[in-house]
């Protein structure tokens, strides 16, 4: 079995998730099942969940989260709450790894929860090394650790010019 590759994409720009979304579509125009799993950016709205679900059955999203709001905005204590369910959208991802479920894999904005606190630095690197199978995986975030790097096959650094 050939094992997949890792794409990191982040930085203080914008864009990151539309980039990973749009791997995503290029694997489900090869006929690759898609799986997003999405953290950190609270319920989405209506419409832009309406049309991620359109693509489906190609590429299906998940979001564990239950408040409305991005993780940053919220206080303390909803933050604790929020942070289990973080914990359970990982351990799904881990599982989707595991069983062989797609053949890509992105997990948007993943790279926060270590930056948030919601798991740390070991854990993820614990699951980056674990990663030996064939799937691809597309990981998004503000902020990339250094420890991370030497995972990735493809690292893409985004920032607004102006």
């Amino acid at each position: 079995m050939v094992k997949g590759t890792i794409r990191v994409i982040y930085g203080p720009g914008n864009g990151k998730s539309a980039s990973a979304v749009g791997y995503g579509i290029i694997g489900a125009l090869r006929n690759k099942k898609v799986i997003i799993v999405q953290y950190l950016k609270g319920i989405l709205d209506e419409g832009g969940m309406d049309l991620l679900k359109r693509m489906e059955p190609e590429m299906k999203v998940f979001r564990f989260e239950r408040s409305r709001g991005p993780f940053s905005d919220l206080t303390e204590e909803q933050k604790k709450e929020e942070c289990l369910n973080l914990k359970n959208g990982f351990n799904f991802a881990k599982k989707v790894i595991a069983t062989g479920e797609c053949d890509v894999l992105i997990l948007d904005e993943v790279l926060g929860l270590v930056d948030q606190g919601v798991i740390s630095e070991e854990e993820f690197i614990l699951f980056l090394e674990s990663f030996d199978v064939d799937t691809d995986l597309i990981m998004t975030g503000r902020v990339c650790p250094e420890a991370f790097k030497k995972y990735a096959d493809y690292i893409s650094y985004v920032d607004n010019e102006k």
